[in-house]
């Protein structure tokens, strides 16, 4: 039985915690299903039923605004759905063991157990646990995956684009970074994944590819470099040898360079070109990339981030 009707109710309810006094039947009708089958998928992933959560969420946020708030008890009770003071009084009793008059007084844990782990976080959030642990291994794998998707995005919706638009000079390059206009950016960031391909297989680099590179050529390039610089780089994680070193023979004289500092020094660089790209882009009217921020793809399950 899957955990995603649950995890919707989460995240619909943390984008607006104010909809949880939605009726449990509205929140079913949302969510397409009946409400006596919506309740039973809820009740056996998250161990209470959708009726038993939001009452427990939204009495959560009452004591917090009891303890960080100078408003009244009826519009602490109002705010969280209940009709009456009276009604307000007998839920908060049954889960606090104490009135609200009283618990304000001395009051203990605002958050109540919990069989999900789900709680009010403040300031008017939910927050949802982890399902998976993510070690720091895998967050430098999926940065990696997510700057070759989003170089292919870029690359992608620069097909959308006339050669005097890739070739328009870009408006404040950094000198020697970035290259004179989004043609050169783009080619620069496949490049720059080649070129450390390269140096850690003792092979040679083709500068000349990047001299007016067609669209083409730039996607077909991406397509066959970044899933090998991901697996580079995973590998160097899986056998952990950030900390070893390999000959940077691109460098003026060449140096020693540790694959970590490799990882870094692309992202870091990545970062600013890729928001560069985003820029020149959006003044072109192509503007659905937003700012090409991981964290919708760290957000996103692990099974759908490529499609994203």
């Amino acid at each position: 039985m899957t955990a995603d009707p649950f995890e919707a109710l989460v995240t619909r309810l943390s984008e607006d915690l104010d909809r949880l006094t939605d009726s449990a039947a509205d929140l079913a009708a949302d969510a397409h299903f009946s409400r006596f089958h919506y309740e039973r998928i809820v009740s056996a992933v998250a161990g209470e039923s959708p009726t038993a959560f939001r009452r427990r969420i939204l009495l959560e946020r009452a004591a917090y605004r009891m303890i960080h708030s100078d408003a009244t008890l009826i519009d602490v009770a109002l705010e969280a759905g209940f009709g009456s003071h009276a009604a307000f009084t007998r839920a908060f009793r049954r889960s606090y063991d104490a009135t609200p008059s009283t618990w304000r007084l001395r009051p203990t844990r605002f958050q109540l157990p919990s069989p999900n782990d789900v709680h009010f976080h403040p300031p008017a959030g939910l927050r949802l646990p982890a399902r998976t642990e993510m070690t720091s291994m895998d967050v430098v794998d999926q940065m990696v995956r997510h700057h070759v998707w989003l170089v292919d995005q870029l690359v992608a919706r620069a097909g959308r684009l006339t050669d005097e638009q890739l070739d328009a000079s870009l408006e404040a390059p950094v000198d020697g970074i970035d290259g004179d206009s989004l043609r050169q950016l783009l080619s620069r960031l496949i490049g720059q994944m080649e070129m450390w391909l390269a140096a850690m297989h003792d092979r040679e680099y083709d500068f000349a590819v990047e001299r007016h590179e067609s669209v083409a050529s730039m996607r077909a390039r991406n397509g066959r470099v970044g899933p090998a610089f991901v697996t580079s780089v995973e590998q160097v994680a899986r056998e952990r040898r950030f900390d070893e070193t390999f000959v940077d023979a691109f460098a003026t004289p060449p140096m020693l360079m540790t694959y970590g500092a490799m990882v870094a020094h692309v992202l870091t660089f990545a970062a600013h070109h890729r928001l560069l790209a985003v820029t020149r882009l959006q003044a072109c009217g192509i503007d659905d990339l937003g700012f090409g921020d991981p964290k919708q793809w760290f957000t996103a399950p692990l099974e759908s981030r490529s499609d994203r």
